[in-house]
């Protein structure tokens, strides 16, 4: 090889860039979203099983954790994590609301006012990272009356619909999908998505049984994230062309967040 020669091919590996980092997912939540171990199960969050509905090598950075609202994922320092991380072509996945409205906890609790600025500030931070933000509006609660399921978190959901639509942030309407759809499944049928369980369920954590209609069992989470999936889907977002969203009815449980 001439001198030249290897000039030339120098100069083109140089010139040549390295591939970039496939797109990421990550969430910012509360424990509808997070990670459990393997002693929680049944207890799963949909952030879990949210990469079962992505092609292969989408990562999902699930930065969710429970009891957070958004005053405590920025006072314990998750939010600076998070924007550490960052990178551009990233999709930040922004749910809160359940933890905030928490009156008897003040560590936890903020008035919708400052849950708009906090929201704000998620935003701004994903953008200065040349990342994409997305909102979500929390995930409702299984609450029926007469066979019809109740609002719920609706100062919280309004809140960020209209965050949303004043910094044409894209959203995800999961208070009114989730809604929906435990309405469609009625008010029996619903219970099987969520931890409800009796004493005979011999659970060591539950030795008396549970009857919680916030958080999910795999189940539920399995559900929640293929309706999550779906929307993101239909944003049409550069990350949404590696979505492939499952159908949220009969989601197959595999006794953990394996995917097929």
């Amino acid at each position: 090889m001439t001198l030249i020669t290897s000039w030339l091919t120098l100069a083109f590996l140089v010139a040549v860039p390295a591939p970039a980092q496939a797109p990421r997912i990550f969430i910012a939540g509360d424990s509808t979203a997070a990670q459990y171990g393997p002693d929680r199960y049944p207890q799963m969050g949909w952030g879990m099983v949210l990469a079962c509905n992505l092609e292969g090598g989408i990562a999902v950075e699930n930065r969710a954790a429970g009891g957070r609202s958004t005053k405590s994922f920025i006072a314990e320092g998750r939010f600076d994590a998070i924007a550490r991380d960052l990178a551009p072509g990233d999709t930040l996945l922004i749910q809160f609301g359940h933890n905030d409205e928490t009156i008897a906890k003040p560590e936890r609790y903020t008035p919708v006012p400052d849950f708009r600025i906090n929201l704000l500030r998620f935003i701004a931070m994903a953008r200065d990272k040349g990342a994409q933000p997305v909102l979500l509006t929390p995930v409702a609660i299984r609450r029926f009356d007469q066979g019809v399921m109740l609002e719920s978190l609706a100062d919280y959901a309004n809140a960020t619909r209209a965050v949303a639509r004043e910094t044409a942030t894209p959203l995800i309407d999961l208070n009114a999908d989730s809604r929906a759809y435990f309405q469609m499944l009625g008010e029996g049928p619903s219970k099987g998505y969520f931890l409800h369980y009796g004493k005979e369920y011999g659970h060591p954590r539950w030795p008396d049984g549970i009857q919680d209609d916030v958080h999910f069992n795999e189940t539920g989470a399995r559900a929640v994230a293929s309706l999550v999936a779906w929307r993101l889907k239909g944003l049409n977002l550069p990350v949404s062309a590696h979505v492939r969203p499952l159908p949220p009815g009969n989601p197959a449980t595999r006794g953990g967040p394996a995917c097929s």
